[in-house]
């Protein structure tokens, strides 16, 4: 086995050691007193999200690929599982588009469909961070999450600034990266090659914004009912362990742990959101209650992905792709 693997199995134990040193002793008495019954519905709600991206992703769909819910449904669920097992989630898109290819559908097709999705993803934060910040207007804001809070609204309306404008001026965007790939000493058939790829990954992307308003809108929609499903999970979390904190800076402390954790570059940044979690939370509701309340968290949004999906991820992309994808190698005889 290499390193993909064993960097999975540490990320995974860490994930789990952290949360247990923070909740010290009460956190076995904290979890043993969560409602089983709060804890099925939360598994619910991920159903409910996994249902409602396929239904997002047979739109994107419907003009290149005509695809059942049920299969569609498996490519969600396979793309996520391989997004949670691998460094930076790398693994998510490039199982979407191997899924796709299979179907019919051209790389650069799957790529623009792909694009499109992560856009009304953005979209949905900027607007959500902007509704936070109104929120935080209003009531007690400490500076520190003051600057976490403006600085990831500023990063994430720079994303889409600056997706816009490589999308409105591609040429030069082409012409420079050209130059810079002739001065790296590439040779021009392979500049050539390239350049053909982006031209047929940004036509691709203008079919794909060329929808009917309705289709893109009822994607973002469909976007933001899944982000909130999700991120409402540890809110929840925190109401089955007796601790109530405003909605607003549960959905802060969640895009922050996960943003620390794409960081770190860590399969579904395991370990780098604990970390990150703790610190936001344990000064609000205390060491026991983060503890178990990460702990559960990161059951719903993380290890139940990874069960629920290997699987589905076995059957659609097979192991050949999975061995690609975390690199296990068998040792020579």
């Amino acid at each position: 086995m290499t390193r993909g693997f064993w960097l999975l199995v540490s990320a995974l134990i860490a994930a789990v050691l952290i949360p247990l040193l923070l909740g010290g002793t009460g956190l076995l008495g904290r979890l043993l007193d969560f409602p089983l019954d709060l804890l099925a519905l939360m598994l619910g709600m991920i159903l409910v999200c996994w249902n409602i991206n396929a239904i997002r992703l047979r739109l994107l769909l419907r003009r290149l690929h005509r695809t059942t819910h049920l299969r569609a449904l498996g490519i969600v669920m396979a793309s996520e599982f391989a997004f949670c097992a691998t460094p930076g989630g790398a693994g998510g898109p490039l199982t979407l588009m191997a899924l796709l290819a299979r179907r019919g559908v051209r790389p650069a097709q799957a790529t623009a469909v792909f694009a499109v999705d992560q856009l009304s993803d953005l979209l949905f934060f900027v607007f959500a961070l902007i509704g936070i910040l109104i929120y935080a207007v209003f009531h007690a804001l400490s500076p520190h999450v003051g600057w976490l809070l403006g600085g990831s609204a500023a990063l994430l309306t720079g994303v889409i600034i600056v997706v816009l404008g490589v999308a409105r001026y591609h040429r030069t965007v082409l012409r420079t990266n050209g130059r810079l790939l002739r001065l790296l000493g590439m040779e021009p058939l392979k500049r050539l090659h390239w350049g053909r790829k982006v031209l047929r990954f940004r036509n691709a992307l203008q079919d794909s914004l060329r929808m009917p308003k309705t289709v893109l809108v009822s994607v973002f929609l469909l976007s933001s009912l899944h982000w909130l499903l999700r991120n409402s999970i540890l809110y929840m979390t925190l109401i089955g362990l007796g601790s109530t904190i405003p909605w607003a800076w549960t959905f802060l402390v969640q895009m922050l742990a996960m943003t620390a954790g794409q960081a770190s570059l860590l399969p579904g940044g395991a370990g780098s959101a604990e970390l990150a979690s703790g610190a936001l939370l344990t000064p609000m509701v205390g060491t026991a209650t983060a503890g178990a309340a990460i702990l559960i968290w990161r059951f719903v949004t993380y290890y139940f992905y990874l069960i629920a999906g290997a699987p589905v991820f076995i059957h659609l992309a097979g192991r050949p792709l999975l061995k690609r994808l975390i690199r296990f190698r068998r040792p020579q005889p």
